[in-house]
């Protein structure tokens, strides 16, 4: 009996690992920059206080695919964690972005477009570009792509990052991510 149920399992196992082998990867991509390179100049905050600050203020084009299945929204968070000298900025928060979704458009975050908008490090409710200071080393800034299981309207808008950490804690499906730099001595 010990071998047949070990016989089962090993079986079970095996079909399992094939199976997952054979799911395809969640991901995230912009048509606009690869991933760990750097963004259009474009992309750059525009605060007409900031010397480094010059850029045009448009967000990036990305796409998905593969979301997880029984994905009801997702949640995109852009941050530079080298920002405010090392305690973070976050440059966007935009969350019930429908589950029919497969991208957002270039412009479509820095309009509010496609999603509800969060308050980012800005007090703002929309893409903030890069703006790293004139004299720093380059910046990474992650986009970080969340399926979740929470119907598309189902958060309030003007959450925080904790705040909607804390409502997404537990919803969570997977997750897909990129990486663009940006200097402010372009």
């Amino acid at each position: 009996m010990k071998k047949i149920l070990a016989g089962v399992l090993l079986a079970s196992l095996s079909t399992a690992g094939a199976f997952a082998a054979q799911q395809p990867t969640f991901s995230l991509r912009s048509p606009d920059f690869t991933s760990g390179h750097t963004m259009p100049k474009a992309s750059g905050g525009n605060l007409p206080d900031v010397a480094a600050c010059k850029g045009q203020n448009i967000s990036p084009a990305l796409a998905w695919k593969n979301a997880p299945t029984g994905t009801k929204s997702f949640a995109l968070i852009i941050a530079d964690t080298q920002g405010r000298n090392g305690l973070g900025i976050t440059h966007l928060l935009a969350y019930g972005i429908p589950s029919t979704a497969s991208g957002m458009d270039r412009t479509a975050l820095a309009e509010g477009r496609g999603f509800t908008g969060g308050k980012n490090s800005f007090g703002r409710d929309a893409y903030n570009g890069p703006c790293p200071p004139a004299n720093a080393d380059t910046h990474f800034y992650t986009f970080t792509l969340i399926a979740t299981d929470l119907p598309a309207n189902s958060l309030p808008a003007g959450l925080d990052t904790e705040a909607l950490f804390n409502h997404l804690n537990g919803h969570t499906l997977g997750a897909a991510g990129i990486i663009g730099t940006f200097s402010g001595k372009q």
